[in-house]
């Protein structure tokens, strides 16, 4: 889903993922819109929901796990992607937040987190 459209930039830079990643939420935040949409097939706009809330912050915590191991940022997100897309939907998260169950995490959560969004703008 490579696109060119210009990255969307956070509306939560106190928290999230940007506020989590501190010095290296300016790079950090381009890679990861791309390669989260790139792996869940979703369009920009849901994966800056995503990164915005505590998910992102999660998500952010793993990068920087990645990066403490010596990873570059590219790859500490790469190895992120790969992990949350990994892990899949199970009974008692579904039951809790209505993602189906067997998605994969990331997958589930972005979408997840783009319905709040609307939801909250409706």
């Amino acid at each position: 889903m490579k696109t060119n459209k210009p990255i969307p930039a956070s509306r939560n830079e106190a928290w999230g993922f940007w506020g989590t990643m501190d010095q290296h939420a300016e790079v950090a935040w381009a890679l990861a819109m791309t390669a989260i949409s790139d792996a869940t097939c979703q369009p920009l706009e849901p994966v800056r929901a995503f990164l915005d809330t505590r998910h992102g912050r999660h998500f952010a915590d793993d990068v920087l796990n990645e990066m403490l191991r010596g990873h570059a940022i590219q790859q500490a997100v790469d190895a992120a992607v790969a992990r949350w897309m990994g892990w899949t939907i199970g009974r008692r998260t579904s039951h809790e937040y209505g993602i189906p169950r067997g998605m994969p995490y990331l997958t589930g959560f972005v979408i997840h987190c783009e319905i709040v969004e609307e939801t909250l703008a409706a």
